[in-house]
């Protein structure tokens, strides 16, 4: 088996799993690879009994066939670790260095328990639904799609920015506000939640469309089939706005038409046993803590 770890600079007294990560695996015989990134981070301070093969892209990322990827950061790691996957079908697993970790929900004391499930196959594969972005100018290259979010944000002013959105070609509504975020179920608990969008459950196939602040408080969010096509037209007084795919952002001119549709590829996520959404959403939000009866 191969495994392929990628993550980000990681808190110092994190090493100790990591190291126990990296040891575990190899006494159990599996082959590692690592992005480059991480093992400049790590080399030195974690002690390998082979040096790992090394990769920088989508495409040495493939040619070297992990069976599975861990992803060892946030969930903005896991997300860059997408832009890795893409396509390809290997599913990811995260491990959470960081605070909240919605999708990167396996902690610290979890990952001996999490390498064991796997070993012995005894997880699911949860796939996600990713948006597709399309535009008459390539802004993202072959970078065009997000795990999460797409949103359409003011830049470098305190205007509102207004932004006409059809869907079907039908037209929905013209929102007054700081921006817009189309949002898959797996995102619902990212960047809408903050916006006061709604928590959908994965595989409910689903977008949200939640205003970022809009100026008329009765305009909400609204749920539509992932299988709609919307499309967004952008007016900005100082003639460029941003539109971001996760965590990665681009400035474009507000006359840019904007497509946003469901991907034709989704991201296997691994999910291990006993660790469920609606379990780490129970204890992320920390529900079910008001012991009044």
């Amino acid at each position: 088996m191969t495994i392929a770890l990628f993550g980000n600079n990681y808190p110092e007294y994190f090493s100790k799993y990591i190291q126990h990560l990296i040891k575990r695996l190899e006494n159990e015989h599996v082959k590692i690879v690592m992005e480059q990134n991480l093992f400049d981070f790590v080399n030195g301070k974690i002690r390998f009994q082979k040096s790992p093969d090394l990769f920088t892209n989508h495409q040495e990322l493939i040619t070297l066939a992990p069976e599975f990827l861990f992803s060892i950061g946030g969930d903005g790691t896991l997300l860059n670790a997408v832009t890795y996957v893409r396509s390809s079908d290997i599913p990811i697993l995260g491990i959470n260095t960081g605070r909240l970790g919605f999708i990167s929900s396996i902690a610290a004391d979890q990952i001996e328990k999490a390498i064991t499930d796997i070993l012995k196959n005894n997880f699911k594969i949860n796939k996600r639904t990713l948006l597709e972005l399309k535009t008459s100018k390539e802004l993202f290259s072959k970078k065009n799609f997000a795990l999460n979010e797409v949103a359409v944000l003011k830049k470098d002013t305190s205007s509102m920015i207004k932004i006409d959105a059809f869907v079907d070609d039908e037209f929905l509504n013209t929102y007054w506000a700081d921006g817009l975020v189309v949002s898959t179920p797996t995102g619902s608990t990212g960047y809408s939640l903050s916006c006061g969008g709604p928590i959908i459950m994965p595989g409910t196939n689903n977008i949200i469309i939640t205003p970022n602040a809009p100026h008329n408080l009765n305009v909400r969010p609204i749920v539509i089939s992932d299988s709609s096509i919307i499309k967004l037209k952008v007016e900005d007084r100082d003639q460029l706005a941003l539109v971001s795919l996760d965590s990665r952002s681009r400035a474009f001119e507000s006359n840019l038409e904007l497509t946003i549709r469901k991907a034709d590829f989704k991201i296997k996520l691994v999910q291990p046993e006993n660790n469920s959404f609606t379990s780490t959403i129970r204890n992320k939000l920390m529900w079910g803590l008001d012991k009044r009866t």
